[in-house]
């Protein structure tokens, strides 16, 4: 562990999400304080959501078990990365989840190389912590 005070994290998660339950114990474990937060009930805007998707391709940006994906009735060639953010604030189910929050920084999903340099910790990267695993009494992705 370093010396340097931990730093607080701002966590959005899809409510009753077990991959985002797995995430929040893991920085538990490790001693990281968070404040959670509805990522399908925040009110966004685009210029919200693009500070958290700088640097990704629209792919990396999205839900990979969004509902319209499993359906069918959703397709990523379909979109631009600026309509695929305005969308997403029509319907942040697409949101690839966590957004994350770290004083300036703000990432899009659970990275925990990136997460581990900036919160001076060295969490280990567990096989399924960002899956949506078919076990899951989750119906809603």
């Amino acid at each position: 562990m370093f010396s340097t005070t931990p730093k607080h994290v701002i966590f959005y998660e899809k409510t009753g999400c077990s991959g985002n339950a797995r995430q929040k114990a893991l920085l538990r474990e490790y001693g990281v304080s968070f404040e959670v937060r509805s990522l399908l009930d925040t009110p966004w805007d685009v210029p919200t959501l693009e500070s958290f998707f700088q640097g990704l391709t629209p792919k990396e940006m999205l839900n990979p078990f969004a509902p319209q994906l499993k359906e069918g009735t959703f397709t990523l060639e379909d979109y631009t990365k600026e309509s695929l953010i305005e969308k997403m604030v029509k319907e942040p189910i697409l949101i690839r989840r966590p957004l994350l929050q770290i004083g300036d920084v703000k990432l899009c999903g659970f990275d925990i190389a990136r997460l581990n340099l900036l919160l001076h910790v060295k969490m280990p990267t567990p096989q399924n912590i960002n899956a949506c695993l078919s076990s899951d009494a989750c119906n809603n992705a």
